[in-house]
Formats: structure tokens, C-alpha cells, sequence
């Protein structure tokens, strides 16, 4: 009789997904090239019948295990529940991604409903209001910008969000302490490489002292620039990147602005596929008859050497009044096999970066270009997974590993020999000259005290929140400036996020693992040191980083796979190096 019962289960279950299949193109197989989405068909009112059906489908595979009458087994258990839900994975992932990235008509209409129609308009969205303090000779409104960012979230009104991170912070205690651990930073980071809070705080203590340091000379060095200039002010935060840019042109004869004619956002796209091919040997094939969500992005085939499909790549790089600011690696599909069949990965890149306009294209500046190798790193991720399981192919990796492969890219992105590949004047054609690339590389070390202190204050700041070991009435503001006194921050300079809009760890999945970009940054260094030891491609260590990383995973524990690949465990000292913080 439960075997009748568990077989009239699963034709139910069969029986509802075809019936629901029929009416919405996100419970049905997308019958599309490489099983991509079939956007032309979605609609915002399928999202909430789809998620209802896939749940209740969900359900009704968990059911059918449970009541199974076989002696469970890995296969008819673990694995059974690890391939439950595929469909409204399915759904979840759509969902998501394009929630993140996807407009309107409407909104495409706002650069005039707005009300300020052939005005400039500098939003909040680091890629508008970073070059306006940087070059601004307007204080006043440098300063008012300034503050508008980091006051967001922080207003006491309907938006405010203080009282919602307090509750959130005390929830995460109280289900910490059920578990049976001493903090929410305890319960995260046991599957980590840190493994506890000691070992976060220890590695952020050995790098604070010296960028602290550093940064103090910064400062020094800022202020005497604005006495040179006889102006009766003393350093505010809001004047950092203004003299910032002052002092790296007097210093150093270099400005970022020059570097931004040789960075077409094209060109660099392909210096970062070059880079690929030559490590890896992979195709990036551009794709015009796969559907995408959006005009302003590009679909790519990516291939093996000889020709055997990897996954599909999709770049979305320009800001939309919709889109979150930022950029990130995201997908429709991760890498998983059924049986001996390989499922393949459909990952997304997206950027904020500034749109071309009618007679200029896309030109980046430095930090985009590092962005761009980097999210272009997590992709590789997940392109080259190699999993059986879905949850831990890829980018499903202890969080303080995740960063390894996309940090590492960026070394490649100002190497002499890759700059040489696409780093070329959008206009003439004509590769980067060897003096700016020689004054790019001087200044290398430049404002790297800022760069590091302000990243450190926020690890801080997570840190303690996450810390905490009972719930209690917290004001936000008070807990934010003792944590930044403890560590000895410095006036002028704010923690990079401050607490009301700090979606890494309150709304992310970064919790008790913001300090995760510079744990990475520590194995990125001391890992691209292999490669600088035995060429910048070397094939062996290309191929070992591959093996070893890129296609592993969650399936053995990250420092294992990482002193396999490098023969040992990582060393602070290539980073400390790498920011000149020696």
C-alpha cells in the first residue's frame, strides 16, 4: 500500500507541474538555446503563481521522500532532497537576477520626470558622485553630497532603517544562542576558512596597524596641499578624494582621467576574455540569437579549446534607474550533473559603469577596470564548476573563499604584457604609451592607507555588530562611533558603510564576513605570487589553479585546496607588499 501511495505521489506530482506548465513559461522546460530563459515570454504577473506552484511542487517532492517505504539510503534521501526543487530554483533564479538588473519603459524615462532637463544631475550612485568629489571646486556641494551618502537610511523618517538592523542584529543572536553558539559571527564562520571571530580579528589587526599608519601620513600630506593652496580649512572627509587627486598629480604626474581614453569598456571586456583564453584556453563567443532581458546587454557562448560548450556568460554594465548600484556576479543556472549528463552554468556580470553616449563611448577609469576583471573572476567560478551538486558548484563556497577567484583576476587587468593586449585609445587606436603606464605603476601605492582603512572600519564594524552576545536596545549611532573609536579611526575618514546602509551584511549574505575581500585579498596575493614566480601564464599553474579551485567548489575544505595549489598556506606579506603598507 505505500508504495502505491508513494507511486499515486509522484504522478500527482507530474500531473500539477504539467497542468501549471501549460499557463506560465516559468514552470515549463525552457525550450530555448542552452535552456536560457525565455524572456520574451515572462511577465511580471507570472512571479507569484510560479513561486506559489514550484513551492507547493517543492513540497510535494519532500513528501514523496519522507513517505517512501525503502530503507532511505544516500540516493533516495540525501541526494533525492539535493535534486528536490529544481523547478523552483528555476523560478528563484529569474526572479532574482532580474530583479536586480531589469526596467521599465517608464523608468528609461525618468536622465526628464525628474524636472531638471538639460541640467546635470549627480546622484547618490558611486559611479556619479565619486568623480564629482574628486574634481568638484564646490565644497559646499561636495559636502552636501558627501553627507546625503552616508547619511542614507538614517533620517528618522518612513525610511529609516535603525530600528530594523537593531531587530535583525538581535534576532541573529537569539538564533545563534538556540544553536548553541556564543554569537551570530560564531555560527557563520565555523564552515569558513577563519573558522572563529579571534582569527578575523587577529588577521584585520595585522593589517590595520600599518594602513592606519599610512593613512595618517595621508592626511598629512592632504592638508599640507590645502595650505600650499592658502585656503583657511582644515581635512573633512568630503575633502579627501578632492586633494586626493591634487596630490597624486603633483606627486606622481599622473591622472586617473588620462588613463580612461585607453579603458573602452569593449576593449577591456576583451583584455579580461584574453586573459582567460590564455590561461585557461576557453572561447567567449558573442551570441546574437540567445534572448536577453535587456538591450544593453551582450550574451556569450563560452567554449573549451575544441570547441565543447561550457556555459553562457550575459554582461549587463550600464546603470538603469531600476538596477542596484554596484556590481555583481549573479546566475540563472549554476553547473550540477544528473546522472552522467552535465548541466551547464548561465552566469550574469553586471556593472554600473557610465554609458556611451553619442559621440564617446563607455570609458572606464581604473577602478571600473578592476571591477570589471573581478566580477569577470567570479564568473569564471562559475563557468568552470565542476560539481555534481548545485549547492556546492562554484561561487557556493565558504564565504572568506569566495573572493579568491575574482580578486586574483585583478592582477592581471595592469600588467605591462595584458595592458598591452587592450589598453588602446579609443580614437586613435594607439596602445597605452610606456611613460603612462610607468607613472601608473609609480602611483600604484597611492592612497592605499585611505583604500585600506576605510575597507578595514567597515570589516570592524561587522564584526562587532556580529559579535554581540545578548539582545539588547542598541542606538545606532552611539555603537557605530565606539566601534570606530576602539580601532581609532581617524576624523577624516568615515567607515566605508555605515550601518543603515550597509547591505553587505544586513540585507547580503556577508554577515560576519565583510572582512572576507581582504582574507581573499591575503590568498589572491600570496596565489598570483606563484604565477609571477613562473610566468604570468604559465600552464602548469594555470592549470593547477583551475583544477584545484576554480572547478572544486565546496567539495573539500578550502584550505585544503588551497595548499594544494600553492604548497602551503598563505602569507600576509604579498598583500602588505602589494599596498605598499611595509
Amino acid at each position: 500500500m505505500k508504495n502505491l501511495l508513494f507511486l499515486l505521489s509522484i504522478m500527482l506530482i507530474l500531473f500539477s507541474y504539467v497542468s501549471a506548465q501549460e499557463k506560465n513559461p516559468l514552470l515549463a522546460k525552457f525550450n530555448t538555446p542552452f535552456g536560457v530563459p525565455p524572456f520574451d515570454s515572462i511577465k511580471e504577473e507570472h512571479y507569484l503563481p510560479a513561486f506559489k506552484e514550484a513551492m507547493k511542487l517543492h513540497q510535494q517532492e519532500i513528501d514523496a521522500i519522507v513517505n517512501n517505504s525503502k530503507a532511505p539510503t544516500f540516493k533516495n534521501t540525501i541526494e533525492a532532497l539535493e535534486y528536490s526543487g529544481e523547478l523552483l530554483s528555476q523560478v528563484a533564479n529569474v526572479f532574482y537576477v532580474l530583479n536586480a538588473s531589469m526596467t521599465s519603459d517608464k523608468m528609461q524615462e525618468i536622465a526628464k520626470e525628474r524636472g531638471h532637463e538639460g541640467k546635470w544631475i549627480f546622484t547618490l550612485q558611486k559611479p556619479s558622485m565619486i568623480p564629482f568629489l574628486q574634481y568638484s571646486d564646490k565644497r559646499d556641494f561636495r559636502e552636501k553630497i558627501f553627507k546625503a551618502y552616508i547619511n542614507r537610511g538614517d533620517h528618522k523618517d518612513e525610511l529609516d532603517n535603525n530600528e530594523n538592523l537593531v531587530k535583525l542584529v538581535n534576532l541573529r543572536i537569539k538564533r545563534a544562542n538556540i544553536l548553541g553558539y556564543k554569537t551570530h559571527a560564531h555560527f557563520i564562520l565555523e564552515p569558513s576558512m577563519a573558522k572563529t571571530p579571534e582569527k578575523v580579528y587577529e588577521l584585520l589587526n595585522k593589517i590595520w596597524k600599518p594602513a592606519l599608519k599610512r593613512a595618517k601620513q595621508e592626511a598629512v600630506d592632504l592638508q599640507a596641499m590645502i595650505d600650499q593652496e592658502e585656503k583657511e580649512i582644515i581635512l573633512q572627509p568630503w575633502d579627501w578624494w578632492y586633494y586626493a587627486e591634487k596630490v597624486k598629480k603633483a606627486k606622481y604626474d599622473f591622472d586617473d582621467e588620462a588613463l580612461k581614453p585607453y579603458f573602452k569598456l569593449e576593449n577591456v571586456m576583451d583584455g579580461a576574455f584574453k586573459v582567460a583564453t590564455k590561461l585557461y584556453g576557453i572561447q567567449f563567443v558573442e551570441r546574437k540569437d540567445i534572448l536577453k532581458y535587456h538591450p544593453d546587454v551582450k550574451v556569450f557562448e563560452v567554449k573549451e579549446a575544441n570547441g565543447e560548450h561550457i556555459g553562457i556568460l550575459y554582461t549587463d554594465y550600464f546603470p538603469r534607474a531600476s538596477k542596484r548600484g554596484g556590481a555583481w556576479m549573479n546566475g540563472f543556472r549554476d553547473e550540477w550533473k544528473v546522472g552522467n549528463k552535465k548541466i551547464s552554468p548561465i552566469i550574469t556580470n553586471n556593472g554600473n559603469f557610465t554609458k556611451p553616449t553619442a559621440d564617446q563611448p563607455s570609458l572606464l577609469n581604473s577602478d571600473e577596470v578592476s571591477t570589471l576583471f573581478h566580477e569577470f573572476g567570479h564568473a569564471l567560478h562559475g563557468l568552470l564548476a565542476n560539481s555534481t551538486y548545485s549547492k556546492l558548484s562554484g561561487t557556493n563556497v565558504a564565504v572568506d573563499f569566495v573572493e579568491l577567484p575574482s580578486q586574483i583576476m585583478e592582477n592581471w587587468a595592469f600588467e605591462p604584457e595584458v595592458l598591452k593586449e587592450y589598453a588602446v585609445h579609443y580614437q586613435t587606436g594607439e596602445p597605452m604609451p610606456q611613460d603612462l603606464i610607468d607613472k601608473m605603476k609609480k602611483a600604484e601605492y597611492f592612497n592605499q592607507g585611505f583604500v585600506t582603512v576605510e575597507y578595514l572600519s567597515a570589516a570592524f564594524l561587522d564584526m562587532d555588530w556580529h559579535t554581540l552576545t545578548k539582545s539588547q536596545e542598541l542606538e545606532v549611532y552611539r555603537f557605530e562611533n565606539e566601534s570606530m573609536q576602539h580601532i581609532a579611526l581617524i576624523p577624516e575618514i568615515v567607515v566605508r558603510y555605515r550601518s543603515p546602509y550597509f547591505r553587505h551584511v544586513f540585507s547580503g549574505g556577508y554577515s560576519s564576513g565583510y572582512y572576507s575581500y581582504i582574507w581573499s585579498e591575503v590568498l589572491d596575493s600570496d596565489a598570483f605570487e606563484a604565477f609571477k614566480e613562473k610566468g604570468l601564464f604559465d600552464q602548469n599553474t594555470a592549470q593547477s589553479f583551475r583544477k584545484n579551485i576554480l572547478e572544486k567548489g565546496s567539495t573539500e575544505d578550502p584550505m585544503t585546496l588551497y595548499v594544494r595549489f600553492r604548497g602551503s598556506q598563505p602569507s600576509v606579506t604579498p598583500l602588505l607588499k602589494k599596498r605598499g603598507l611595509l
